[in-house]
Parts: structure tokens; sequence; C-alpha cells
């Protein structure tokens, strides 16, 4: 039976592009089916890919590669996730905190992969509701984080936040987020969230700015539920989930997290601990802000 991988990059950049097209050559070379996704192909002018369209991309794919940062990482999660597809990340970007591989490690990645000499582990998911009157419910997802923000500048949110169906708190805020273990490390860090490890099975909720006597992170057990009311009578909010897909959301609305049916399957090529990933993609000082020793 035939091996098939789909590529996923940022093809409006050009470096991105190149590394792109040699990854896509070798794989062709080891008798992989190379897909890539329609828009991108012109761009990568490679003879031999094959170009596919839709959600159903990374159906019956061996692989998928992400080359690009975390952006583009999220953006394959949305193609490898409903095939069960293994997610292999190759940082061409920044921090690129997703990713399993760098930039100088992307021909041994290639080699391991055709040598299937990697591991695949599970990645918890969040999976999102959102009811309001005088709309269909929106139904979505998310890998990092769900949140939950005001869509008016000048005007604070007022939300009420339940867990497990029970009233915990009302926020004065600029937003909610709601976060994976994975994502603990995104936009829950950025308002001050607790980085959590990969391994642990949580949840995760941050208020964003409130205006709160208590507004401190909260982490719950993975089978929580998180309830969020937009007050009847406050500005609109916005519903985003990942950074990548957005809703608007009327006053009155109620949004739902909880664990996701469906993990995202992410490749580990050689296993490291996370807190050495944690210093190298943060630049943590292990030797303490104040130098070495005298």
């Amino acid at each position: 039976m035939g091996r098939t991988a789909l590529l996923v990059t940022h093809t409006g950049r050009r470096r991105s592009t190149e590394h792109a097209r040699a990854v896509a050559a070798d794989l062709i070379e080891a008798g992989f089916e190379v897909r890539v996704v329609a828009e991108e192909v012109e761009d990568l002018d490679l003879p031999g890919i094959v170009p596919v369209r839709g959600s159903d991309a990374a159906d019956g794919a061996e692989i998928v590669f992400a080359l690009g940062g975390d952006g583009t990482f999220l953006r394959a999660a949305e193609l490898a996730r409903p095939a069960k597809a293994p997610l292999l990340g190759i940082n061409l970007g920044k921090v690129g905190f997703l990713a399993e591989a760098e930039i100088d490690d992307l021909d041994q990645a290639v080699r391991d992969v055709v040598e299937r000499a990697y591991t695949v582990d599970e990645r918890l998911t969040l999976d999102v509701r959102a009811e309001f009157d005088g709309g269909p419910a929106i139904h979505s997802w998310a890998l990092n984080e769900v949140s939950v923000e005001k869509g008016e500048r000048a005007q604070m949110l007022e939300l009420l936040v339940d867990v497990d169906g029970r009233p915990l708190s009302r926020y004065g805020c600029d937003g909610v987020v709601c976060a994976t273990p994975t994502g603990s490390t995104a936009y829950a860090f950025s308002a001050g969230g607790p980085v959590v490890w990969p391994e642990v099975e949580a949840l995760l909720l941050v208020p964003i700015s409130a205006h709160a006597l208590f507004s401190r992170p909260l982490v719950t057990a993975p089978t929580s539920t998180f309830s969020i009311t937009v007050d009847p009578f406050a500005a609109l909010a916005v519903l985003c989930c990942d950074g990548r897909r957005v809703y608007d959301l009327p006053p009155g609305a109620r949004v739902t997290v909880q664990r996701g049916d469906l993990p995202v399957r992410v490749v580990r090529l050689r296993p490291r601990p996370f807190t050495d990933r944690l210093v190298a993609k943060f630049g943590l000082p292990v030797h303490g802000w104040r130098g070495g020793r005298r």
C-alpha cells in the first residue's frame, strides 16, 4: 500500500516555500504521494505533488507536515485532527512552541518519517458551543484556547462564569481564556496563567484584565465544563478559537467549553523533557538572572 503525506506551509514566505519544496522532493523520491493544499501548489511549483481541497485533505494520510510557525501548525491541525493523522511541526518561524523540530533538523526529520522512526502523542483539545437568541448555535474546537473577548475597545465586558454547572464569579473584564495544557504557553500564559506540562490532563480558565478582587487563573479537572454567559446588557463580544476561527456574540450569548471528543495527534521524533523545551523556547536563565555565582 502506498504512503501519503500532506504538506502545509506558509507559501507567502520565500524561505518556507524553498524548504517545503525540498521536503516534498525528498518524500516523493522515497515513494510518498505528497499532497499540497490546492491554493499553495502554484507557489511550490514542483512536479508530482497532488493538489487537495477541503476539510478532508488529510484523509488516509500517514502524516501531516507543518512547515512554519505556530500559526501554520494550528492551520495544519485543522486538517490533521478529523483524519486522525499524526502532525509533525518543523519550526521556520520565531518561537515555534508547538513544533517538534527546528530548521537545522529538517533533513533528519524527513529521514525519520521515511523510516517510521517516531512516536505519536495525543494532545487534549476543546469543544465549544455558543448559543444565543435569534441565531443557530455555533460549534467549533481548539487545540490551544477558546477565548470570549470584548468586541468594542472602549467598553468593558461583563461575563458570568460557571464551572460544572455552578456559578463561580461575575467579571468585569476584557475577556476570559479557556485553555488546554498545550495552549498554556500561548494566550493563557500572556494573560497571567500557569505553564502546564502537556502530559497533565487539565483545563485552564484565565480572566483577562479583570476588574475584580478574585481574578486568579484556575486549573480544573479535564472533565470540567465551563459556561460563559455574556451579560444581556453588555457590549458585543467575540468568540475566538485558536486565533483562527472568530464569531460575533451578541449580549446574552452563552458559551460552553469542555474537553474535545477528538485529540490532535502530535509526532515526537526524539522525545525530550518538557523542561528543556521550556528553557530553550523562552530563553530561561538556568544559571540565574544575575549571572554565574562568584
